[in-house]
């Protein structure tokens, strides 16, 4: 037992089914053939008829059985057991390539088998051959696979994968059939919900929560669109449960709307306090704003960020703010903590945040976390076993951007736009691949750059990763500027309402998560607006196909496609197992039939 620890520790997998889904990379078949198949290895009944030695090389013709034909076949490699073996009228079982040549057949360096009508899988590990297969045949059975929630369909596949009758069962075309395939796909995503699964913890709450959202609804200028209101009625249920803390992941394309179920999460919280935490102060500064803007008056809220605070901390029903609230000693229980950009903190807020939803000992705080980008649905769903995963996949109003790829040629009326844009009291927003000069890159950098705008335009602006000044600029330049110079600073953050135009310089270097991200930086109110990818490869692929769309999911398939799929989740599954039958881009009904049966087996 001990032994089969450690050699599945060498080959990094976590369950049986992580080891039987290690199918053979080939198999070695020594069924005798019934007749020759050029090209084909096969195993044939063989007595030697002469032997001659040449230029080093043995040369033995053979009489082939039942068919009495001739078969010549030469040994490059010799050695004296190859002498001793095939002496004149010795009978043999061989096997190798069958080739023709001016009507007489021929096999190189056949193989003499010792035992006929096996056929041997052959694995390709970390381990030794004689390893792997003992693995497999001590634990690849169909008690253990039917104890594992398969059926009996998926079992038979298995034992016929792992211990084939017949070549045919498994083999066309020597890969494995198509029926094969789409059996192994539905396990691979079966094994793993089943192990994201087994790594959920949950805990009881600190208390189930049921404040009231009619007040807030009602009084919103606008009507919540079917899926804000769908994902705020799933953390409703989330929330009134005191037996399990929620654990909640709402990922929502650019402008979706998000905000919208922030609030109504903290309303839900009341009487009892909630905190929300942002990875930037501006976007911290933005959701004191709309909050300010949209609760109930007599819901008090306050803003924590380095340096200045609005509001206090201790006495509000909802606490806003950045990694800040980490270092607040008098920060006082919340029942509900939400985080927006999760994916931006680093690890130590991570386990400050950690830290502070434990704070009720066994009992935990609920938590519902934010994401702007956007995932593939297959994702959401693979992922659903180790928290609860809501998609917001519409915008409360239908953008207009016009997206477009641009070379050098176009840029004089790329300039001519953008005055009139200027003109029209819009903003211009310009994306640089890099801060200054580099060799590597063949485009020009932000420094390189700025002079020429500075001498054509007023009101530029300028900003990168490395200002410190940065948060202050994008908030000056959202009051008083007209054309912003930056890198991917501005992906995720500031909310530009006149923003019309952006320009992404070597459009072709970013992927298009990212390419998605800086476009929502315009439109953000209904104004009619472009996204000029500048590149000096404008047929390039990707960005032809990332013009046609302006849907964040579909932009989500999309790169999952170009990244040759399966490639998910930082291209491995947690366990250390990479996806290797599953196409995430195509197989959403496998994965929904892996979690119904998943889901199925609690009942």
């Amino acid at each position: 037992m001990e032994e089969a620890k450690q050699l599945f520790k060498k080959l990094k997998i976590h369950s049986l089914l992580d080891l039987a889904l290690i199918t053979p990379a080939s198999y070695n078949d020594t069924t005798l053939s019934s007749d020759f198949q050029l090209g084909k290895v096969g195993t044939y009944e063989a007595t030697v008829k002469d032997v001659s030695v040449m230029g080093g090389k043995l040369r033995v013709n053979f009489i082939l059985k039942p068919s009495g034909r001739y078969l010549s076949s030469t040994f490059f490699r010799t050695t004296p057991y190859h002498h001793k073996l095939f002496t004149v009228g010795s009978h043999h079982y061989i096997q190798g390539r069958i080739e023709e040549y001016r009507g007489y057949l021929q096999m190189s360096q056949p193989k003499s088998i010792k035992e006929i009508g096996k056929i041997t899988p052959k694995y390709k590990t970390v381990l030794k051959e004689s390893e792997i297969r003992a693995l497999i045949e001590c634990y690849i059975n169909e008690r253990n696979l039917y104890n594992e929630g398969l059926d009996s369909k998926e079992v038979a596949t298995l034992m016929w994968i792992h211990f084939p009758k017949s070549i045919e069962q498994v083999y066309e075309n020597g890969t494995f059939r198509s029926e094969i395939i789409s059996v192994l796909k539905f396990i691979e995503a079966y094994n793993h919900l089943k192990k994201m699964k087994g790594k959920r913890i949950d805990f009881p709450a600190l208390h189930a929560l049921h404040g009231d959202i009619e007040p807030f609804v009602k009084s919103l200028p606008f009507q919540l669109t079917q899926e804000q209101q769908s994902v705020i009625a799933q953390i409703q249920k989330d929330l009134s449960r005191e037996d399990k803390a929620a654990k909640r992941m709402v990922v929502g394309d650019v402008g979706s709307g998000k905000t919208m179920v922030i609030l109504a999460s903290a309303m839900m919280a009341l009487p009892y306090r909630s905190i929300l935490m942002a990875p930037t102060s501006l976007l911290a500064l933005q959701l004191y704003e709309e909050a300010c803007k949209h609760l109930p008056k007599e819901v008090n809220v306050s803003l924590v960020m380095q340096g200045h605070n609005h509001g206090d901390y201790r006495e509000a029903d909802f606490i806003i703010g950045t990694h800040a609230l980490l270092y607040k000693e008098d920060l006082p229980d919340a029942a509900l903590v939400m985080v927006d950009e999760q994916h931006r903190f680093g690890t130590q807020q991570r386990q400050g945040l950690e830290a502070l939803i434990s704070k009720g000992g066994k009992k935990r705080a609920h938590i519902v976390q934010f994401s702007a980008t956007p995932i593939p649905r297959t994702q959401a769903m693979m992922d659903s076993a180790l928290l609860d995963v809501s998609l917001i996949t519409t915008t409360p109003f239908e953008k207009d951007i016009t997206t477009q790829t641009i070379s050098k040629p176009d840029f004089p009326a790329l300039l001519t736009h953008i005055k009139e844009e200027i003109a029209e009291d819009h903003q211009v927003l310009i994306i640089y691949p890099l801060v200054e000069e580099s060799s590597e890159i063949p485009y020009q950098s932000l420094e390189e750059s700025r002079g020429f705008w500075e001498n054509k335009f007023e009101d530029v602006y300028v900003t990168h990763g490395k200002d410190k000044e940065k948060e202050e600029v994008l908030l000056e330049f959202r009051e008083k500027g007209k054309i912003l110079l930056a890198t991917t600073v501005v992906e995720v953050g500031i909310s530009l309402p006149r923003l019309t135009l952006i320009v992404i310089v070597g459009a072709e270097r970013l992927g298009l998560a990212t390419l998605h991200q800086l476009r929502g930086r315009v439109g953000r109110n209904g104004l009619k607006s472009w996204c000029y990818l500048y590149s000096n490869a404008p047929a390039n692929e990707r960005l032809v196909q990332f013009s046609k769309t302006n849907n964040g999911f579909d932009i989500a398939k999309l790169d999952l496609k170009f990244r040759n799929s399966g490639d998910i989740l930082d291209g491995t599954i947690q366990s250390g197992q990479k996806l290797r039958w599953l196409d995430m881009a195509e197989d959403e009904q496998i994965i929904g039939s892996a979690q119904q049966r998943l889901s199925g087996n609690e009942l």
